[in-house]
């Protein structure tokens, strides 16, 4: 079977060329430039793709997604197309109202910056007549209910754990904001998924996914975390099935709670997975800290109005040892790090190790400047989500306050990266945000809200946030591409030939659009070993 791709333009490692694709049996025989082969003959091909003035590109890989959590969300009361209080309660009440049969009303993708501080409360849900238990859209907190705080058994006396937060009220009543390790006081007593329900949802998300063009991804957690359910069985029967079409990597969870008596349940879970085609379990994920917005991130100095410096949650000393025996038994180390302190304590950690083992340190929301030539150095990743870099409501109202200057400046630095040499995977984070790579490489090229964003009507939307961080198209599109798919060891990812066929075929060339027009690029066609898995 073979098929030719052409009446367009090609993003190559050479860059962006007008010309032809061939695919044989799966695997990409040749690229042709316009005018290399004049007097020759059009390559003989069974099925002809037009690609219609549009633009041919590899594959995208999400080096940072939650996929099944998503799916589940998706079936669930899922709150991530609505914003305001007003229309979170219509909503709820309306998703009540058709699951009459639910013990629990759960579900999420609510927004902090909807709220007053950034805190919703339990009494703007004590209206449902059932336990409520709704995550935010980052997953760093939860809105619950006074129903379901009893049903916990939580009260003002109850202690906060180690790596978590109750919010309360002035006389210290939990307010029903629950953030980090707190969310499973609660989030443990929700129903839980049967293995059907994490294999619909798995389905669920590959079909979203190929309609965004994503061919593979990397889950940056496989295991029990926030109240939920391990993914790994759904992996392993989705592979095993040929249902999981997508190359995807699982990034095993690393429990904060314990320490390196589980690595050893680690290498047995990698192993589950061996020889399997299109799903391998070959990283661990360590959460070194939480977010900004509610004060967990670790910062290296105090935050602005309220104090601290947020929460490491593995000690620093505690981490070097952790990941040097990841780093000897040849897993790779995907670490979670927003805050400055927490990327000097993961690059820290990362000194010495084997940067064959391709680790990488995701989201990077702020790096202080002295440890950014650091990646390149010790051949650390850095795993950019660019679609939350950008004045948005959450960043003007929750973030940029509290920050202060100069470390407010030191966020997202995309540019300063490639200058120093930095090796670049991307990813969205979904669902914590949009899962569309187009729309995070507009933000990654302009620093400005993509127009059919949640937030574009945002008054400072369109102002651009530390422009001077800004990075072109080629080097965000290789991101997401190249950059991604080296990351999960993936053949694909490239266009050149003997590579596997995992291909996207654009509605128009963003290349050739005005910079402010490239979230308006749709995916047409997404190919995955020459075979169609979506199609507009």
């Amino acid at each position: 079977m073979s098929i030719l791709f052409r009446g367009g333009r090609v993003f190559t490692p050479k860059g962006v060329l007008t010309g032809s694709v061939l695919v044989r049996d799966g695997v990409i025989a040749s690229v042709i430039a316009a005018g290399s082969a004049e007097g020759e003959p059009a390559p003989r091909a069974d099925e002809t793709v037009d690609l219609d003035g549009g633009l041919l590109v590899p594959g995208f890989t999400d080096a940072h997604i939650h996929p099944i959590q998503a799916g589940l969300e998706r079936a669930k009361c899922d709150l991530s197309d609505n914003y305001g209080l007003d229309a979170y309660r219509e909503k709820i009440a309306d998703y009540a109202a058709k699951n009459l049969d639910k013990e629990w009303i759960d579900g999420g993708g609510w927004d902090m910056s909807a709220f007053s501080g950034g805190l919703p409360h339990r009494e703007q849900i004590d209206f449902l007549d059932r336990p409520a238990y709704l995550i935010q859209r980052d997953h760093h907190a939860a809105w619950v209910n006074t129903r379901a705080l009893e049903r916990a058994g939580i009260t003002r006396d109850t202690p906060d754990p180690a790596d978590g937060r109750i919010e309360r009220d002035a006389d210290g009543t939990p307010t029903g904001v629950l953030h980090e390790g707190a969310m499973d006081l609660v989030g443990l007593l929700t129903p839980r998924p049967t293995a059907q329900d994490l294999q619909d949802a798995l389905a669920d998300a590959q079909r979203h996914l190929f309609s965004l063009g994503i061919t593979g991804w990397q889950d940056a957690i496989v295991g029990s975390y926030a109240g939920s359910q391990d993914q790994l069985p759904a992996y392993l029967a989705a592979a095993r099935s040929g249902t999981l079409r997508a190359r995807v990597v699982g990034a095993l969870w690393w429990d904060r709670t314990r320490g390196l008596e589980q690595v050893e349940e680690l290498v047995a879970r990698r192993a589950a997975a061996e020889g399997l085609d299109r799903f391998r379990a070959t990283s661990v994920k360590i959460m070194q800290d939480g977010i900004t917005e509610n004060f967990t991130a670790a910062t290296l100095e105090p935050y602005c109005l309220c104090g601290g410096t947020g929460l490491s949650y593995v000690d620093p000393a505690l981490l070097r040892e952790y990941v040097a025996e990841l780093d000897r038994l040849g897993f790779q180390v995907h670490v979670h790090a927003i805050g400055e302190r927490a990327v000097r304590e993961a690059l820290d950690a990362f000194e010495g190790t084997d940067p064959a083992n391709r680790h990488h340190i995701a989201h990077l929301q702020i790096i202080e400047p002295s440890d950014v030539p650091r990646f390149a150095a010790l051949g650390v990743t850095a795993n950019l989500q660019p679609l939350w870099a950008t004045h948005h409501a959450q960043m003007d109202e929750l973030t940029l306050p509290y920050l202060g200057e100069p470390r407010s400046s030191w966020q997202y630095p995309f540019a300063d990266l490639v200058a120093a040499g930095a090796r670049l995977c991307a990813g969205s984070d979904w669902p914590v945000s949009d899962a569309d790579p187009l729309q995070g490489m507009h933000v990654a090229v302009n620093r400005t809200e993509p127009g059919g964003s949640l937030h574009a009507g945002y008054p400072t939307a369109q102002t651009p946030f530390l422009p001077g961080q800004r990075m072109d198209l080629a080097t965000a599109m290789s991101a997401y591409t190249a950059g991604s798919a080296w990351i999960n060891r993936s053949p694909a990812g490239v266009i050149e030939p003997g590579r596997p066929a995992d291909l996207v075929v654009l509605d128009r060339d963003p290349f050739e659009l005005p910079p402010g027009e490239i979230w308006t690029t749709r995916v047409r066609m997404t190919f995955v070993d020459g075979e169609p898995v979506h199609e507009s």
